[in-house]
């Protein structure tokens, strides 16, 4: 139904010049409009709304008319702002609470004013929030809304970090002493240190394992280098090597699958690290050598820097309420999360790492969306063009926000005991594992994936997100994590009640 051109012609006669359509509810082959309107009516007001509705049903179909007379007040306004700002905006919602909304309602619609600081006003500079909360509100509430910022002083209190566990538990290298050692370089090291512990400004360390990538490449002054990739069981690196003229064909004649070793540096590099090789030889682990598993660092007592909020579907549990989800889901925990990020590159090994800079979670307990998790996350690099057109998110929005350690410790006890779950899961679970792990925190929880239970339960022209989205009736904000993380908690509801039991 053309909604626009609808209220168009509703809004001709002066009771309903300001009428709102608040929704349409079939039952049978009858649509009911429920209106709402500021002004007083009469029974031919209601006579003309349903001549009107009439004419915007399907054929066979009947139009009834549900017209109610609704003047808001400022706390109802108030609250539903605090609501849009939730659903839409959460990270612009963190700053604000219901005592920092102004409202003003008057005979032609009304006015809200935000009141924020200096450093949270940046969360409305960009993306139109304010615009969009006028908009939302024109759909609710009968007239024209405009809003506006206010500075506002705000007390500051200060997060108390938990004290860490001793460093000795958290980033004491594991290594392992080379065998079959064979000179190239002749770099001569005894001991290799696991590549999934590595830590940025480490010198004169060594890293072991099997070749799987090098190709040969020339500077702008025709000298040869190589690009090199070695995994060792704990992770995989890439790294670039100069080679010296009297091992240059021993360096041509490697090949994929051979046991080398790497001696360099792991130095800092364009806001990350990266390993400098000076020396390559033929190396690695001893026979049926054991590769020592690290326990995960234990959850956070309590969270520092952001903290979960409750959350609800009503509309979800009364839309779907009627098929019962199975036992087995149930009784399970999970998280669904989505992260934006500055690119692709999901592993060091493909150069270097790119970064979190917003994580959206939502997790379900019993069946039902319980709580939220949502935050931005500091980023030292500016974003490019296209991640900021892709997400919405600006260098400015970033400002103040936590650092990736504090959240990504915040997100182990959210997600703690909880499966993990997501749209094309393992390129989110790629980051926050890598991430958590810089910190001593394993995600090894199980993953499922919305993605390929769509590709089992539904037929589609595709499954990307939104398109599995549209195919339950879900309406979201594309490309934020918050959005995205709740959406996909409601596909995967449905999903389960499809395929009926958990995979």
């Amino acid at each position: 139904m053309k909604s626009k051109q609808y209220l168009e012609e509703i809004r001709k006669v002066t009771a309903l010049s300001r009428a709102v359509l608040k929704n349409i509810t079939v039952s049978g082959t009858k649509a009911t409009f429920h209106l709402v309107t500021d002004c007083t009516y009469a029974e031919e007001d209601i006579f003309y709304a349903k001549e009107v509705s009439a004419r915007y049903v399907p054929a066979g179909f009947t139009a009834e008319v549900d017209l109610k007379k609704s003047v808001p007040d400022e706390e109802t306004v108030r609250k539903a702002i605090a609501d849009i700002l939730k659903t839409r905006f959460p990270a612009a919602a963190a700053f604000v609470s219901p005592q920092d909304i102004e409202v003003a309602c008057d005979r032609s619609g009304g006015r809200f004013c935000i009141g924020a600081d200096t450093t949270e006003s940046k969360q409305f500079s960009s993306g139109h929030i304010l615009d969009s909360v006028s908009e939302e509100l024109q759909k609710s509430f009968c007239g024209a809304w405009a809003g506006s910022l206010k500075f506002k002083e705000k007390a500051k209190g200060e997060i108390e970090h938990e004290a860490p566990p001793p460093p000795e538990l958290i980033v004491a290298p594991r290594c392992f002493k080379i065998a079959e050692y064979d000179a190239i370089d002749g770099g001569k090291p005894e001991y290799a240190v696991y590549i999934a512990d590595l830590k940025g400004g480490e010198t004169n360390t060594c890293v072991c394992g099997k070749l799987t990538y090098i190709e040969e490449r020339e500077t702008k002054n025709g000298k040869p280098w190589f690009s090199i990739s070695i995994e060792d069981g704990s992770g995989q690196i890439r790294t670039a090597y100069f080679s010296k003229k009297a091992t240059v064909e021993k360096i041509r004649g490697l090949k994929q699958g051979d046991q080398i070793c790497l001696s360099g540096d792991y130095e800092a590099y364009n806001g990350g690290y990266g390993f400098r090789t000076r020396s390559v030889d033929y190396g690695q682990p001893p026979k049926d050598y054991v590769w020592e598993a690290r326990p995960s660092r234990p959850a956070p007592a309590k969270y520092t820097a952001v903290f979960p909020q409750p959350e609800n579907d009503y509309v979800q549990t009364t839309l779907f309420g009627g098929t019962p989800l199975p036992e087995d889901f149930i009784k399970e925990n999970f998280v669904v999360f989505d992260l934006e990020t500055t690119g692709l590159n999901t592993a060091p090994v493909s150069g270097l790492m790119d970064r979190i800079i917003e994580i959206g979670a939502v997790k379900i307990r019993g069946g039902r969306i319980v709580e939220k998790f949502s935050s931005f996350v500091a980023c030292p690099v500016r974003l490019s063009a296209e991640i900021v057109n892709l997400t919405g998110i600006s260098d400015e929005m970033l400002v103040g926000a936590p650092q990736i350690e504090d959240v990504v410790a915040d997100f182990r006890k959210f997600s703690d005991g909880c499966i993990l779950v997501g749209h094309n899961v393992q390129f989110d679970y790629k980051f926050i594992r890598y991430y958590g792990e810089q910190e001593g925190y394993l995600f090894e929880q199980r993953q499922l994936d919305t993605l390929t239970l769509a590709q089992e339960q539904l037929r589609l022209s595709n499954y990307k997100l939104n398109t599995v989205a549209d195919h339950f009736g879900f309406t979201f904000n594309h490309h934020r994590a918050y959005d995205d993380a709740y959406v996909t908690a409601k596909i995967f509801i449905e999903l389960i009640r499809l395929k009926k039991r958990l995979p």
